[in-house]
């Protein structure tokens, strides 16, 4: 007999592609880091009758809830499956600081911490091979065949050094420096970003991929940088970044001036972040001062929001 409880609840990190957007399609690697200064926490609480859901989008019965929410559906129903329970009695309360639609994990996010706060209201341990499972189940259905990097970041604790089709390999993430993210406040399009490299690489296959490989380099150096803690070799790894991008048409003139706002500000680096033309930037400070100073200048740039995280012990 399964004990239930009256409330539980489950959490969820963001992410960051730190470097290898868009190179990695092409089999360069990419590394990616959990981003704990945005997070979304799920609540089930104890009532009587059908499921009620309550959140950003959406406030009533589970079963009633708009299209755009299905993959949310989705999950919940496959988690109840797995746990044998019946989808009636219990209300869940959705809270989230991961925005959307800025490559930031938010659907991943929303659909572990939803699997963690289900099995801890039924008091069941959760394994991470079921959590990822089920967190697929959302995935596959926001995102058409996801890569499992969203649920592997917003679920773990460890920076991620992956290539397509090949096992993610965690690797430790200790520098003595701080990360600032910066919401353009435009929805990233990915998808034109992915054509506009397409078409670039179909008029001119050589300086496109020159280009790509280029990026997957920096992706190694980067890492090394990371490993190292060399926080200056990052940064210029993370300028050199954004330039190919830029060249690759996945920039746009709100990201530049943003980059270029952070630089001018103190960043040791700074690049766009995630599918591009819109979405977040990142910039690299050396310290915490540093780091609020390029915040401030960021949203006084027009980002409409931003956040900051240590990249080691603060």
């Amino acid at each position: 007999m399964i004990n239930i409880n009256q409330s539980a609840t489950g959490t969820a990190n963001g992410k960051i592609i730190l470097m290898g957007e868009h190179s990695v399609v092409y089999g360069e690697p990419a590394i990616a880091i959990p981003f704990p200064a945005t997070r979304v926490e799920v609540a089930v609480t104890s009532v009587e009758g059908p499921v009620q859901l309550d959140c950003v989008y959406y406030q009533g019965n589970l079963s009633a809830a708009p299209k755009q929410l299905a993959n949310l559906i989705a999950v919940v129903e496959s988690t109840l499956n797995e746990l044998n329970q019946d989808l009636k009695n219990f209300k869940l309360t959705i809270d989230s600081t991961v925005p959307v639609e800025r490559g930031m994990g938010s659907s991943a996010a929303v659909a572990i911490a939803m699997v963690r706060a289900l099995f801890a209201y039924f008091s069941t341990n959760l394994t991470n091979d079921v959590l990822l499972a089920l967190a697929n189940v959302s995935e596959t259905i926001a995102h058409g065949n996801p890569s499992g990097l969203d649920a592997a970041m917003t679920s773990g604790k460890q920076p991620l050094y992956y290539i397509k089709g090949e096992p993610f390999v965690p690797f430790p993430l200790s520098m003595s420096a701080y990360l600032i993210v910066a919401d353009t406040g435009l929805k990233g399009q990915t998808r034109d970003a992915v054509a506009s490299i397409a078409q670039l690489n179909q008029e001119n296959p050589t300086l496109t991929m020159d280009a790509i490989h280029q990026l997957g380099a920096l992706a190694k150096q980067a890492k090394l940088a990371i490993e190292a803690n060399i926080p200056v070799t990052l940064g210029l790894v993370m300028d050199a970044a954004h330039e190919k991008l830029s060249f690759l048409g996945v920039s746009n003139d709100t990201l530049n001036y943003l980059v270029t706002t952070a630089r001018t500000n103190g960043a040791l680096g700074a690049k766009l972040t995630g599918g591009g033309r819109g979405g977040c930037m990142i910039a690299l400070a050396a310290d915490k001062d540093t780091a609020t100073c390029i915040s401030a200048a960021l949203l006084a740039a027009g980002a409409v929001n931003t956040w900051t995280h240590p990249l080691g012990d603060d």
